[in-house]
């Protein structure tokens, strides 16, 4: 799988800007703040539907701009499909796949990516809501289908916690209250019983690759943590863990009533990374941080690779976005990093300096100043 054509329109820095990529390796070299890291985003957001710095699309629309437009082309198991999406500020997005009109959602899975970015630090450090999106990103490559359900379940989420607010207040039938309750409780078990399988799909991959980047710093191991008990030996199935998801939530009905929240399900859980037997959060040095955090990139990487599910096809390898990174990481982490890729398909590279990028990773270059894509001679 790779990407072999990008048209921007009105995407960040780009009024507009054509770019073609080679096989195998392409390093964007720029200053910094001249747009290389706008072009692997919207490489991204191909496969995504989101950005890998910021939460919401106004960002990705050019200052001034009625809308912003990111087509690629994107060839997998010897075919070359096209693929659109339109940004328009206060409205829903638009999308095409080939010359038919879909939903931005039936996008998700065409194209696989893994980024590897300085914000992935947070992966180890940060709040529980990175690493819940990390999940939330596995699980959608692995199975595209979960994308409708991670959607349905936040407006869900939205819809039950607006109640609540309200029901303190109110008086007599709670039957809504239960509707939405079910509702949640149907999508949050399908979710966290997708999130549990690529858990353990996942960890013997980034075990393997922490070893690889750092083989003096003891295991790297990562579990998945629910919260009120929701998993179990008793729940470990989607129908099952929904059932339990429901009682635990009627349980908590008066305490989330008088606070307003929802105290259960997926958006509340966490995924644990252990070095050795203590969490790698406030205990991990800078440089095993590092190290996690890599290892979880190239795990997903790796398991995308290999994954042949019921939901992959013939050329599932994901492109793999390395996006400013190499400048962070010491020369031990970079050689593992570039022996690790001598047979990806396609990798996309950002550097300030071309020097900063292990000479076997460098392939094609790219120089980007404002605006602008150029290829070196």
């Amino acid at each position: 799988m790779r990407v072999t054509h990008l048209s921007l329109v009105d995407f960040r820095s780009y009024e507009a800007v054509d770019i073609e990529f080679g096989p195998r390796v392409t390093t964007l070299v720029g200053r910094n703040g001249q747009g290389k890291t706008n072009v692997v985003e919207a490489v991204r957001y191909l496969s995504h539907l989101s950005s890998h710095r910021v939460a919401s699309d106004a960002p990705l629309i050019r200052a001034g701009a009625e809308r912003a437009i990111v087509r690629g082309r994107v060839e997998k198991a010897g075919r070359s499909l096209a693929l659109e999406v339109t940004m328009v500020p206060g409205k829903s997005n638009t999308a095409r796949i080939g010359r038919s009109i879909a939903k931005p959602r039936d996008i998700l899975g065409t194209l696989r990516t893994v980024t590897f970015a300085p914000e992935d630090l947070a992966l180890v450090k940060g709040d529980p809501g990175g690493r819940r999106s990390f999940l939330d990103e596995l699980i959608v490559a692995l199975h595209p289908r979960l994308g409708g359900d991670l959607s349905d379940y936040d407006r869900v989420l939205r819809q039950r916690s607006s109640m609540l607010k309200t029901a303190k207040n109110a008086r007599g039938d709670l039957t809504m209250l239960d509707i939405w309750d079910e509702k949640l409780a149907d999508l949050g078990g399908k979710i966290i019983a997708a999130r549990l399988e690529a858990v353990r799909r996942l960890a013997p991959y980034v075990a393997e690759a922490y070893a690889a980047v750092a083989p003096e710093g003891g295991d790297c191991s990562i579990t998945y943590a629910s919260t009120q008990d929701v998993v179990g030996e008793d729940a470990t199935t989607a129908s099952a863990i929904s059932a339990r998801l429901l009682e635990i939530l009627r349980q908590l009905r008066p305490k989330e009533i008088d606070r307003g929240v929802t105290l259960a399900g997926p958006h509340r859980d966490d995924l644990v990374i252990n070095l050795g037997e203590l969490p790698a959060k406030g205990y991990a040095s800078h440089g095993e941080s590092w190290s996690c955090a890599l290892a979880l990139k190239l795990g997903s990487y790796k398991l995308l690779t290999d994954d042949d599910g019921p939901d992959s096809d013939d050329d599932g390898e994901p492109v793999l976005i390395l996006d400013d990174v190499f400048a962070e990481l010491d020369s031990g982490r970079r050689s593992a990093l570039a022996a690790s890729l001598v047979d990806a398909s396609q990798v996309l590279i950002t550097a300030a300096v071309a020097e900063d990028v292990p000479i076997e990773l460098q392939g094609d270059v790219l120089t980007v100043t404002t605006g602008a894509v150029s290829r070196d001679a």
